[in-house]
This record gives C-alpha cells, structure tokens and sequence, in this order.
C-alpha cells in the first residue's frame, strides 16, 4: 500500500511537470498594449499557436473562439465594435491537450528500490491512474486599448518626414510649438521600421510598439508629421480615439510597396507579378515587391478605415530613357487595388498627396531630362484620383516656401487637406474637399472660355492679384503666356495679344508654377493641359 502511494505520487510529480509547460503561443505584431481597434466593423485577431490548438480571444464583452490550422495559423473575427476612449484589455488564450507521457514515469520509477519492481512496468491504469492527456494553457493580455478609427499611412521621405530634426533636412513649420502641443493620449501611433523580405512575411520584424501620442514619443520614433496632422484632425472632428500606423521609407519608387496581385490586375504592369527576388543576395529596396513583403504584408488584415499616401518623387526621377513614370497612373492603380485584394475590405478609402513643385530640372544637378516632366505628372497623378473608385488628392502648389527643398516644411497644410477628403468622403461630413479642377473648354473668337468643377463658392484669387500661370496657343502649339480673368463663379477667360485664334491651354505647366487660382475655400486648382485630356 505504501508503495502503491509513492507511484502514485511519482505520477502527480510528472504530471505537474508536464502542465508546467506552457502552450505555445503569439500573436501578430501589429496588436499590442495601448492600440487602437477599428470601430463599426469586424475586426481580425490573429497570430499562431501550435496545431490545432484552441485559441479564445475576450474584449468587450465579446469571446470569440477558433482552432489553429496544420501550420499553427489561428484567426478569430470580433464582431463590429463601438467607438470608446474608455482603456479595455483584450485576452488571448490558447488551450491545448498534451499526451500525458507514461515514459516518464518508468523512466523514473527504475531508478526506485526493487520492492517496487511489480508496479513499475504497470500501465497506469494499473496504478489506479486513468490520465491519457493534461490540458495546458497559456494567457497573453493586452492593457489599456482604444476603440476609434485607424488609418495606415505610407509612401516616401514626405511621408516620412517627422515634426522635428531629420538628417538633411529642416523641421516642419513651429515644430517646437507643435511637439509641445501634441499631448494627444487618445491617439496611438505604431511605426513599422524599414526592412526588406525576398517573399511575403507573415509577421513584422521591425517595429516600435503601440504609443500613446505625446511630444516624446512622436520625437523620440521620428513618426510621420503628415500622418500626425491628419490623425489629429480626425481626432478632434469626429471627437473618437484615431490610430495611425505609419510604413514609409524615404526615397523609395511604387513599385517595392506593390503586391503581386496589384500588378496582376493592370495590364501594363504586369510584367512585375512574377518578381523573383534572390534572398541569397542583397535585396535592395528598388526591387518590385521588396518592401511590400516585409512592410505591408505583415500588416494585411488589420482592421482599418483607410490609407494615406504621399510618394511619387522616386517615380519622376532616374527613369528619363524609358520614361517610366509616364506609366504612374497605372502604377497607383496597381497599389491600391493590391492593397484592397490583401486586406479583405473592399475599395477601401486611399488619399494620397500631389507631389509638390520643386527645381528637378533648373536646379544645379538635373534630376529629369526636362522642365515639363513634373507638371505631366502632375497630370498623371490627377488622372489616378480619377480612375480609381474612392480616392481623393491633395493639390500643394501653394504649400512651398523654398523650390529648391524637395521636402517642403508646411505638413500641417498636407495634414489638413488629406483630414478634409477623409471627413468629407468617408465621414460624410460635407466639407469642402477639393480645389477647382478643369472640366472644359470653350472657344469664342480669341478667347477661350475654361470651366471649372469644384468652384465650391465661386473661384478666386489667393492673393487678390492677377490670376498667374495660365499659358495659352494656336495652331502652332506655341504656348505663350496668357491673361486670365475670373468671368463667372466656376469660368475663368483666357486670352493673349499674341494668339489670335486660341486651340489650347494649360495652367501651372512648370515645375516651379505656385499659380494663385482658388476656391472660395483657399484650395488651390489643379494643374492641367486641354491638349491633353484627362483620362
């Protein structure tokens, strides 16, 4: 009987032993303390535990349970949740049953005294002991978490650009003053560090964590003033916690940040689909899907409202003899249409930035192989926010204080505008979004007569001068510079001593054109050429 107890007992021992193991468990990086879940929509939670383990999530109030696949992958869906500054925590808890190991006690019980020998070849059963498995778990628990609106922003060094110093180049405008300001704790900002992967991750290597917004942490990660701004603005129109995830790497082309399945559905970029990348070589971050793979992917699935985009630069300069970025338009709709395939949300809303006018031809070092390149992509870039369903851009001819800075200093503006197609389209706020775009052209005698959409209040001049940077032809295609007056809330006339039988104009048809065309919301015009229409 005595030793029939002392079995027993060497069983319970191994037993304990076995329950100390904890189940195995992550998940994803993107989800940690003082995050921010999107409101009003279904929301993934996902990372990995062993197979087929059962894995429960709990956030307020909701238990949502799923088993992990042959691969470990697990993902739980919760329900559409309401908007609440109030700090909730959400528990991951994964439980699994382990074969309980009958080897181990005879393994132990051999080094016992030969009394015991008739018990220890025993099946457990044998012993009074009927246990075939244990269960083990264990418990992740994330604090202080928000529910509002996230939003991803991304692109290059614009993008990138921080409030205060960055190497090479000046701080934002009263960047003291604003850091001071940004006390902000119901927005959180998460950052994705720059890394490359030769195929698509499934988690992020390179991060900083969850934050709380303040002067600190915004200096301290350097995040994206850009992005900044407008999650302000959207914090404090729509009075909701704001999430901004920021994946922006400077001086980087489209093509990195595009997923396979984005440029399977363009025709012209195609070619790009089937990028193979050697990972036995350095990746370089020119290369097709480069960063996507790393940067973006990791992130596909995330509950978001929308993305912000500000890149274009890269695309303009060094492709002068195949004149690539005439293709630019086609590239965005690679981008967003890859983003919307791997995110599972549909046509989300993507916003995204005009780049601004800079010296890429007339500086010292020629960047572009003429002076017309950057207002025809310009054109480009407006003939994207076009084509693709639920997108909006940001016009900045007015927003360069030095042409030959190509990072311009004033991203509260860029913020601002980027916050105003957000609040407008997608927060159906109605707010003046948009600045006056050409819609048509008439031709009465020498004058020709342009009409505008998105007047919003009667066009006018910013500056109460003289309307500036219209040029007008004849049959020649000589274009010479015109005179411009506002005739009618939304026309404006066009005309020139030089022209006596006008066929064409164009409006901010130079790299260095900061034209003065306005709506009575200050929003500037697009640039635009009539001999060229817009797609």
């Amino acid at each position: 009987m005595k030793s029939h107890r002392l079995v027993v007992a060497l069983f319970i021992a191994v037993m304990s032993l076995q329950l100390s193991a904890r189940a195995e468990l992550k998940v994803a990086a993107i989800f940690g303390d003082n995050m921010v879940l999107q409101q009003q929509m279904a929301v993934p939670i996902w990372g990995w535990a062993t197979s087929n383990a059962e894995v429960t999530v709990t956030f307020s109030g909701q238990t949502k349970t799923a088993r992990a696949d042959a691969d470990g992958k697990w993902l739980v869906k919760l329900g559409k949740l309401k908007a609440s500054a109030a700090p909730q925590s959400l528990v991951v808890q994964v439980r699994e049953l382990k074969p309980f190991d009958s080897a181990s006690v005879t393994n132990v019980a051999s080094a016992l005294t030969n009394e015991l020998s008739g018990l220890i070849h025993a099946r457990p059963a044998e012993s009074g002991l009927q246990i075939t498995a244990v269960e083990s778990t264990t418990t992740k628990t994330f604090t202080n978490i928000l529910v509002g609106e996230v939003w991803l922003a991304s692109g290059q060094s614009n993008m990138e650009k921080p409030i205060g110093n960055q190497p090479g180049q000046k701080p934002t405008f009263n960047a003291e003053a604003e850091l001071a300001a940004a006390n902000y704790p119901n927005i959180r900002i998460f950052k994705v560090e720059k890394t490359l992967a030769a195929t698509p991750q499934t988690d992020l290597s390179k991060f900083k964590p969850w934050q709380e917004c303040g002067s600190n942490s915004l200096d301290s990660i350097s995040f994206s003033a850009a992005a900044y701004f407008f999650g302000r603005e959207i914090h404090t129109n729509l009075n909701v916690p704001v999430g901004l995830v920021e994946s922006s790497w400077g001086g980087t082309r489209i093509e990195p940040w595009t997923p396979p399945v984005g440029f399977e559905i363009v025709a012209s970029q195609k070619k790009f689909a089937a990028t193979q990348i050697n990972a036995t070589n350095k990746i370089l971050n020119t290369k097709p899907t480069a960063i996507y793979n790393a940067m973006i992917a990791p992130l596909a699935g995330f509950a978001l409202r929308g993305a912000i985009w500000y890149q274009g630069e890269s695309n303009l300069m060094g492709t002068n003899q195949d004149n690539d970025y005439l293709q630019y338009a086609d590239k965005m709709a690679a981008l967003v249409g890859g983003w919307r395939a791997i995110w599972h949300e549909g046509d989300f809303p993507f916003y995204f930035v005009q780049i601004a006018p800079f010296k890429y031809y007339g500086a010292k070092t020629r960047r572009v192989n003429s002076p017309e390149m950057l207002p025809e992509f310009w054109t480009l870039q407006s003939q994207a926010a076009r084509r693709i369903p639920h997108t909006g851009m940001v016009v900045t001819t007015d927003l360069v204080n030095n042409l030959d800075d190509i990072h311009p200093r004033d991203k509260a503006s860029v913020g601002h505008r980027l916050a105003l197609l957000a609040l407008d389209e997608t927060y159906e706020k109605e707010v003046v979004s948009e600045g006056p775009a050409f819609s048509e052209m008439k031709i009465s005698g020498d004058k020709v007569v342009l009409e505008f959409e998105h007047a919003h209040g009667g066009l006018k001049s910013r500056d109460g001068q003289s309307l500036t940077w219209f040029t007008i032809a004849g049959a020649d295609g000589k274009f010479v510079p015109a005179e411009a007056k506002i005739t009618g809330k939304e026309t404006v006339e066009v005309s020139s001593a030089e022209v006596k039988q006008p066929t064409a104009v164009r409006f901010a048809w130079a790299e260095t054109a900061q034209p003065n065309l306005c709506n009575a919301a200050g929003l500037p015009a697009e640039p635009f050429r009539t001999d060229a229409p817009m797609k």
